[in-house]
C-alpha cells in the first residue's frame, strides 16, 4: 500500500504560504484529493490560497471536529485501499496537535498506514523556542478553566509544577479571554516567575517577550482577540 496519510500544517494567520511552508507540501497538496478537516470552508480557503491545481470542487472532505461521530472515522481512511492519498488538515498549524486529527492518525497506525508529518509552523514550538524559557522539559496543558477561581487555582498548581519540576508550563485561552486570563497571572504568580507572552505568531503583528511578574506588572499588551500562548517557569 504506498498512499499515504498526509498531515499537512497550515498558516497560523493570514501570512504568507512561502514564508511558513517548505514547496514540497504544495507538492503533496496537489497529489492529494481527499481531506479529513476541521472545517471544510477554512480548509477550502486554505487550499486555494496554496495554489492546488486540482478544482476544489473535485475534492472530497470529511469533517472531523466536536460534531462528528467517531463510529465514521475509519471510513475516512477508505480512499488508501484505492491507493489515494488522505490529508489532514487542522485549523491553524500542525494537524495532531493540540486538535482531533490524532484520532485519525492513531487508526491509520493500527490499519498499518503510512502517516508522514510534513514540516509547517506549530505555535507550541515556536513559542517554547523563543521564549528562552526550559525547552528540555515542558507542557502544553490546553485551555485553563473558565471560571476566575478555578482558573487561579491551575495558574498556582502551573506555577509550582514549573518550580518543582523545572519545567516550562504552557496554557491558552480564547483570544477573546486572553486579557483576563493576562490579569490573573500578573497578580497570581510570584514577581520573580518568568511569564513568556507570545502572540501573533508568524504573522507581522508578531509579539514575543519574556520578563518577571514584576516587571510585568507594570505594563503589559493588550491581546484582545490575538491568537496567543503563555508559557510560565518559576526558578
Amino acid at each position: 500500500m504506498s498512499a499515504k496519510v498526509y498531515l499537512i500544517p497550515t498558516t497560523l494567520g493570514d501570512s504568507k504560504i512561502e514564508q511558513v511552508l517548505p514547496p514540497y507540501v504544495i507538492e503533496i497538496i496537489n497529489s492529494t484529493n481527499h481531506y479529513i478537516v476541521e472545517n471544510v470552508k477554512t480548509a477550502r480557503r486554505f487550499l486555494i490560497k496554496a495554489g492546488i491545481k486540482t478544482k476544489i470542487d473535485d475534492l472530497t472532505f470529511y469533517e472531523l471536529n466536536k460534531h462528528s461521530n467517531p463510529t465514521l472515522y475509519s471510513s475516512y481512511l477508505k480512499p488508501i485501499t484505492n491507493n489515494e492519498n488522505v490529508g489532514i488538515i487542522s485549523e491553524a498549524g500542525t494537524p495532531g496537535v493540540a486538535d482531533p486529527g490524532a484520532d485519525i492518525v492513531d487508526i491509520a497506525h493500527r490499519k498499518n498506514i503510512s502517516v508522514v508529518p510534513l514540516v509547517g509552523p506549530s505555535s507550541i514550538l515556536l513559542s517554547v523556542m523563543a521564549s528562552g524559557l526550559n525547552g528540555q522539559s515542558f507542557a502544553f496543558v490546553g485551555y485553563l478553566p473558565i471560571k476566575k477561581n478555578e482558573r487561579i487555582k491551575s495558574i498556582k498548581e502551573l506555577e509550582w509544577k514549573s518550580q518543582t519540576e523545572n519545567q516550562t508550563q504552557l496554557f491558552i485561552e480564547a483570544p477573546y479571554r486572553n486579557n483576563n486570563l493576562l490579569d490573573d497571572i500578573i497578580t497570581t504568580c510570584g514577581p520573580n516567575t518568568k511569564l513568556c507572552i507570545a502572540c501573533d505568531i508568524t504573522l507581522e503583528t508578531e509579539y514575543i517577550k519574556t520578563d518577571t511578574i514584576k516587571n510585568w506588572r507594570k505594563g503589559v499588551p493588550n491581546l484582545h482577540k490575538r491568537p496567543t500562548i503563555f508559557l510560565i517557569h518559576k526558578y
